[in-house]
């Protein structure tokens, strides 16, 4: 896909938990090469557009089309291929397995997939070195800093080279310093590897450093 082109549109997005309209009609647009983020006061719908774009949850009304085919209707086998080869997840908690180490972490993706194993491995000490981790492959998470977690789970969800990358939160469980280092970290990822990332933070200075930045309140953008 070209720069410039439209990667992820959702249309008229509507959701309710029980009496509580969460999405009252969003529209999204994400274009190949972007990063668009979306800030708002907590309860605003952040997460739920995020989760609801991203497959995890279904809307109540509208429609979400990711490289112009409708998610809606994916059969399970292609819910999971998408899942797994055209988009990565970052969240605010690194979840990455203790008992694995980071290039292990970082492998669990291309074994999901059933990639070969070389290639898998190769790719996975690439992402780890781009990310300054090439002297903490072979650690376990308990002996990395919160930042360095964080970057193996980042390497973990380029690992098949997704369009797009989605993070809830990214530096919501980091210091200032390693929050800063993030957030370079997925500008260079924009600029040298055209990655698109839609981000929901509270932070800021990632939000400006986005291409666009989204203002969202009580369910719709203001």
């Amino acid at each position: 896909m070209e720069q410039g082109q439209k990667l992820l549109v959702a249309k008229d997005i509507w959701k309710n938990y029980g009496t509580v309209e969460v999405l009252k009609g969003v529209n999204l647009e994400v274009a190949q090469g972007e990063v668009v983020s979306i800030v708002g006061a907590s309860g605003a719908g952040k997460s739920t557009l995020l989760y609801i774009v991203s497959s995890l949850e279904k809307a109540d009304k509208g429609q979400v089309f990711f490289e112009g085919v409708e998610t809606s209707q994916f059969t399970n086998n292609q819910l999971a291929f998408y899942r797994n080869h055209k988009i990565g997840f970052v969240f605010q908690f690194h979840h990455l397995l203790p008992e694995f180490t980071a290039i292990e972490n970082v492998s669990i993706p291309g074994w999901i997939a059933k990639s070969p194993k070389k290639q898998i491995e190769t790719r996975a000490k690439e992402l780890l070195d781009f990310m300054g981790l090439a002297d903490k492959m072979n650690k376990k998470p308990n002996t990395l800093s919160g930042g360095e977690q964080q970057r193996v789970a980042v390497a973990r969800a380029l690992l098949n080279n997704p369009s797009l990358i989605f993070a809830d939160e990214p530096t919501g469980n980091l210091d200032s310093a390693n929050a800063q280092s993030l957030h370079e970290l997925f500008i260079r990822l924009k600029n040298e590897l055209n990655q698109s990332f839609l981000i929901v933070t509270h932070n800021e200075s990632l939000a400006n450093m986005a291409n666009r930045k989204l203002q969202m309140k009580d369910g719709l953008f203001v």
